[in-house]
Parts: structure tokens; sequence; C-alpha cells
């Protein structure tokens, strides 16, 4: 086995190396860019290089710097993780010549499975089957046309390189042929730099069926059974299962015994994924072989007992395969739910920022939790906004659904938008609990799983003024503390009032609606006036700060934040964002910081409504941020001029950050 290990990767996988490294005695070298110089996989390994500024483009992807690294570092071999540059054949290459271990398959057969249209010919020539289509180098306009008539519609247009959904069109009808060509040839070439193209017979309700292989150096082969990937947003996978529901074990050895002749096919060697799409009359066809770990490789882990990664470095060291295919069976069932910082209700789009807040619930034998990311982390534009992998086990699929959702709950996440609300709505949907899904259930379901943003319940909005009510009297408690006289008005912290009930006023913007809450306090308590009725409720902090409310005689586990103005409030893994109105704070907000107006909230710049010395009124509003997916304007605290704007539209802020000079007015 060889001493030490460059990871040419970051985030979960490298996190994911580092610990099988670390278990075989392995030394990880770890790699950064100006983004991750903090990342957890930095902090993990024994040591980390950085290898350039934060595009990928200047570092994780420049093989030439990466060489250099491991020279440097003295690193006998390296893991490129999955993404970036592990199915490279260049970059496999590279460390051959270099005199490195690449731990993954030989460049050969990374070649010759990077191009679909040639690996589909492969296959054909080995007696996988295939969706049937056109996969072949002539790309004139006129050829794909004839190979549409004679495939037939609805076909797929789809590109030869890349992956990810990129360069891909349905196309239902001949009218539409061209246009989807033109399109996938520009997205293709875009995004892979190769325009070249394949059709196939575009099958409606498929499922999407993987089986994991392995090979070593010494001729043996055996693969690890099937994962269904079915789930899927944008052609990309969400949630991922193993093993398949509802597979007979006659289809399985099928299935497995075609992925092996696709290895042995092209003399594969280490970890592999051989993928296929499966019809609803029990056919399957080859689609694509991934030359690398998968992301979802942990379900296999935990229905087989193995160590992927440890079997990849064994390999790559020489040793054979740590088992044979006999000793392999399937122990229970696996779910593994991937967690993104995504809005579902754009269109999945990307959301970027700090986690402010981040709580995974506790790891033990039925629940797993790969991340590489920590409280406090950033969510940059540069890379994937994979937040973390939340893989469940248990002895059935129902069981394991039933702990997928209890720890999709306790999943709390607060300074990006995430699909966890998402992912809690698939895991309840009743037809994925019934194990009858495919390739098109997201769509299907849609409205379903993404409903439209709702108002605050009941629950919400009590859980966010027992936060407040609940922190004023622990200050209130604290200046209590200090007062010497016992007697002094200033030092009860019961609410008490000279006239009139005692109660409290509290406002809230919710989306773009304004409501009010009247809370009155009560001996035990605190009777809530919501635009719904009266509801009584208690609530105290535990040591970790969390509320813990009884509302009605129900008893609920909460997490509050606030910034500034804004409260996120969570509970059961469901998250709602408030904007409180209080205008002792927002004076507090506004008041002189040395000339600055800062931010009250980490958030996103979307609007500047002045320029430089502008001279405003009192009120005058001149910058509207974004946060949580609400808006904040900042206004003038008074007449004056507003001498320098200190970001611009579309820029990224922290909390307190300085957003622009204002310079008041004489006597204002």
């Amino acid at each position: 086995m060889f001493d030490s290990l460059l990871i040419a990767n970051r985030g979960e996988i490298a996190c994911r190396i580092i610990r099988s490294a670390r278990q075989l005695g392995i030394r990880s070298i770890a790699v950064y860019s100006d983004a991750d110089r903090n990342a957890r996989h930095v902090a993990l390994a024994d040591e980390a290089w950085h290898i350039g500024p934060a595009p990928a483009a200047q570092s994780y992807l420049q093989i030439d710097r990466l060489l250099q690294v491991a020279k440097e570092s003295g690193a006998e071999a390296i893991h490129p993780g999955y993404g970036f540059l592990a199915e490279n054949a260049e970059f496999a290459a590279a460390c051959a010549a270099a005199g490195l271990i690449f731990v993954g398959p030989p460049v050969a057969a990374i070649r010759a499975m990077g191009s679909k249209s040639a690996a589909k010919l492969i296959m054909q020539q080995a007696g996988v089957p295939l969706v049937p289509g056109y996969h072949g180098d002539d790309q004139q306009l006129q050829t794909l046309r004839a190979a549409a008539a004679e495939i037939g519609f609805p076909l797929l247009v789809k590109a030869s390189a890349g992956g990810g959904g990129k360069g891909m069109r349905v196309v239902r009808d001949s009218a539409a042929l061209d246009a989807a060509i033109e399109g996938a040839r520009r997205e293709a070439a875009a995004s892979f730099g190769n325009d070249q193209l394949l059709l196939e017979c575009y099958l409606e309700q498929p499922r999407h069926v993987e089986i994991q292989v392995f090979a070593d150096n010494q001729g043996n082969a055996l693969h690890l059974f099937e994962r269904d990937c079915s789930v899927q947003r944008r052609h990309q996978k969400v949630l991922e299962e193993a093993p398949a529901p509802g597979l007979s074990e006659e289809l399985r050895q099928a299935m497995g015994t075609a992925a092996l002749t696709a290895a042995r096919a092209i003399n594969y060697v280490g970890a592999g994924t051989v993928e296929f799409l499966l019809d609803t009359d029990g056919s399957f066809y080859f689609m694509e072989m991934n030359t690398r770990l998968q992301v979802e490789h942990p379900v296999t882990e935990l229905i087989t007992g193995q160590d992927l990664v440890a079997w990849q470095l064994q390999v790559a060291a020489g040793q054979p395969l740590p088992c044979r295919q006999e000793d392999l069976s399937i122990h229970g069932h696996a779910i593994e739910a991937r967690i993104y910082a995504e809005d579902p209700t754009r269109e999945f789009l990307p959301s970027i920022g700090s986690l402010r807040h981040l709580r995974f619930p506790a790891e033990n034998d039925h629940l797993r939790i790969d991340t590489g990311v920590r409280q406090g982390d950033e969510v940059s534009i540069h890379y994937d906004p994979m937040i973390a992998k939340l893989i469940v086990w248990d002895m059935d699929r129902p069981t394991a659904l039933q702990r997928l959702r209890r720890a999709l709950e306790q999943v709390e996440v607060v300074g990006v938008t995430t699909n966890v609300t998402f992912l809690l709505a698939v895991a309840g949907q009743p037809e994925f609990a019934a194990g009858k899904f495919d390739t098109g259930f997201i769509e299907k379901h849609r409205a379903e799983l993404i409903p439209a943003p709702t108002a605050a319940s009941d629950q919400t909005l009590i859980l966010a003024c027992l936060h407040l009510l609940l922190s004023r009297d622990a200050d209130a408690q604290q200046s209590a503390a200090k007062s010497t006289d016992p007697h002094a008005p200033w030092h009860q912290t019961g609410g008490w009032r000279l006239n009139g009930d005692n109660h409290h006023c509290l406002g809230f913007t919710d989306g773009e609606a304004d409501v009010q809450v009247i809370v009155h306090y009560r001996a035990a308590g605190y009777l809530f006036e919501l635009p719904s009725g009266t509801v009584e409720a208690t609530g105290q902090f535990d040591a970790a700060g969390r509320l813990l409310a009884t509302i009605n005689g129900r008893q609920l586990n909460a997490q509050v934040m606030r910034s500034g103005m804004l409260l996120e409030v969570l509970y059961c893994g469901h998250s709602h964002s408030l904007m409180l109105h209080d205008p002792y704070a927002e004076a507090f907000d506004q008041e002189d910081t040395g000339g600055n107006l800062n931010a009250p909230m980490p958030g996103k710049i979307i609007a500047l409504l002045v320029e430089d010395g502008a001279q405003v009124k009192r009120g005058t509003p001149l910058v509207i941020l974004e946060a949580m997916k609400m808006e904040h304007t900042i206004s003038a605290p008074c007449d004056g001029r507003v001498t320098q704007m200190n970001y611009k539209a579309g820029a990224l802020v922290d909390e307190g950050a300085p957003l622009l000079v204002f310079e008041a007015d004489e006597g204002s």
C-alpha cells in the first residue's frame, strides 16, 4: 500500500476519502483554492496545499499545479474524487507520466467511455442492450433527420460528451427536430467543447437503475448490486436508494451480468457505474458508464457493509478485490437525500450565502451524514451547492423511509435557501412511498411537491413571538440582577402595568403581508391574539439556546435565529422567514455608526436607489437588501447626503457590512 495520497478535489468527497485513507494509515494531502482556505476538508487532512484562485478553472482543474503539489508534497498517489478531473483521460495520463498512481481506471477505459456515442458502439459489439438510436460520426443535419425518421418520435437529442442534462432535448415531432438539434449543439459545445450529438428513442416512463461494478488488476470483477436514481430534477439526481424497489432477483442478476460484460469490454479496473434505463416491461438498456466513484455510493456501502473508497485505494495499490461475488449479499435498505443550497420554487436555482446556522441529526447505525461544510462556511458561486448527503438504513424500505423523514425534519440550515422541505415532500408522497415512480416523478407531481408559498402558521407566529419575549425577559433579568434595590420598579420583570391589561404588540412582515400579534401576559405564560383567534402558550430556552414551547398543550422543539430584524423559524423540517417591525430596534440599527449605514443582516444587494452625492430626506429608501427570500429596505435615518456607496448591485454582504457612507445635515 502506498503511504501518501493527494486528493484532487474538495468538499464532502474530499472529506470522505480522507476518512478511508486515515483508516488505512495513509497520509492525506488536501488542496484548496482561495475560497476554500478554511474549508472542512483542509482541516481534516494531514496537510493541505494552496493551488490558486477560487474559480475551479484556475485551481482544481489546473493539472500542472496539481502535479507540482504532488511532487513537492511527496504524494505517491492521486485520488480525483468525482467531478472536476475525475473522468479526464489527460489527467490520468499525466499522473502516470509523472510516476504517480491514479486512483481510477486505465486511461484507455476513461477514453472509451468519454464519448457516449463511442461507448454505445463498444457496448453494441459486446452484446449489451442499447436503446434504439443513432450513434454515428456523420453529424450532418440531413443524416440526423433521416436517423430520426427511422427511430421515430418521441426521441432524445443528446450530447455525446459530458452529462448532467446539458445538451439534451426531448423531441416529440419532426417539426421541432431542427431547433432541438441546433440548441443541443450550442449547449454541448459551450459545456464540453464538443458539439457531437446522438439520437435515441425516448422512453416515456423509464426508471434510472445503475449497477456498481468493481475490478482489479488480477482479472477479477464483480458487481455490488443496483441503485435506483430515478428521482431527478433537471436530469440530476436528488434521491437514490439501494436496492431498487420492486426489482426481481432474476432482473437483478441480468442487469449485473450486463454491467460486468460492459466493464470487461473495456478492460476496466477500479470502481465504476454502469447506468441503465429500465422500461415498464422489464427491458433495460445501457445509457452510459461513469468511470469513477458516484455521489450516491454510500447507499451501496450501507447495504453491503463495504468501504468502496478503501476498495479503490487497495485496488490502485495492486491488491486484489477483498471478496468474491458470492461473498456479497444485500442487507436491508438504504436511501440517500442530497441536501442542496437551492430554491425549488425558482427552478432549483442555487442559493449562495453564509451558513449562519447548521445542524444535522446525530449519526448512528441507521443514519450517516456526509458533508464538506460547517456552520459559518460559505456556499459560493464557484462550486456545486451541495451542503450534505443524508443517508439512512434499516432492514426494509418502509422503515428506512420513515427514518429518512424523521432525519430530514431535524436538519436546520439558516443563511441560504435549501431543498429540505422539498425532500420531505418527496419522502412523504404516497406514490414514492409505494415505490411507484420513474424519472418523470418530480415533473408529474411538481404542484404537490413544490406548492406555492403560504402565510405563516399560528405556530410559526407564536414561536417567533416566544423567542422575542423570552429574549427580552432574559435581558430584563440580567438588568434586574444588577439592581441593588429589590423593591425598585425596574427590578421587577413580570410585565406589570399601572393601568390596564399588561400586553405587548408585535408586528411582522410575512412575504408581502403585514401581521400583528397582541401578546397578553399571564401568570403561567402568554395569551396570543392572532388573526385566526386566541392561543395560550409558554416557552423556555434550553441550555443550547433552543426554544422549548408548549402551544395549547402541544410541545414543540424549535430553533429561531435572529439577524437584525429578520427571524428564521425552524421546526419539524420546515422554515419560515419573518421581518420584525420594532421601532426601537430599527432606530437603533440605523443610528449613527461613524457615518456608515450598515447591513442589518447578511444578504444580497438587489438595488441601489440613489447615487453618490444624492441629497435625501429622512425615510428616503436608499438600498434594497434581499435575505432569505425577503426584501429589506435601508432608509435614510435623517435628512442628509449619501457621500459614498460601498457596494454594487448583486454584491453579497455580511451582517454589519457598511453599505454606504451617510452625512447628516447639520441639526438633523
